[in-house]
């Protein structure tokens, strides 16, 4: 309860007298701050997951179940890393157009 009694003061600070820079009006630049990290990390996500679908299929022993699982893990992580890359294409199409 303390901590939260504590987060009120934060609204008393003045952000440029503590070198907080402003936040920027420009729609380009707040559309690359969101969707760019986020691309990124869901592009680590699908490779992560492609690497541990790749252990449990090396680690299946010939199982057709976890080889059927690993190998679904694998094809849905190569899809989600294809849709993140094109979401990124249509995001780079659409920011090189605002002004």
């Amino acid at each position: 309860m303390i901590p939260y009694y504590f987060l009120q003061f934060a609204a008393l600070i003045d952000a440029n007298q503590v070198g907080i820079p402003k936040a920027t009006s420009d729609q380009k630049v707040l559309v690359q701050n969101i969707l760019y990290p986020t691309y990124f990390w869901a592009s680590a996500i699908a490779v992560i997951v492609i690497i541990a679908a790749g252990f449990f299929y090396v680690t299946s022993n010939g199982n057709p179940q976890q080889v059927t699982r690993a190998k679904n893990a694998i094809l849905g992580a190569v899809v989600g890393f294809i849709v993140v890359l094109l979401a990124f294409a249509i995001t780079s199409i659409v920011v090189g157009g605002l002004k």
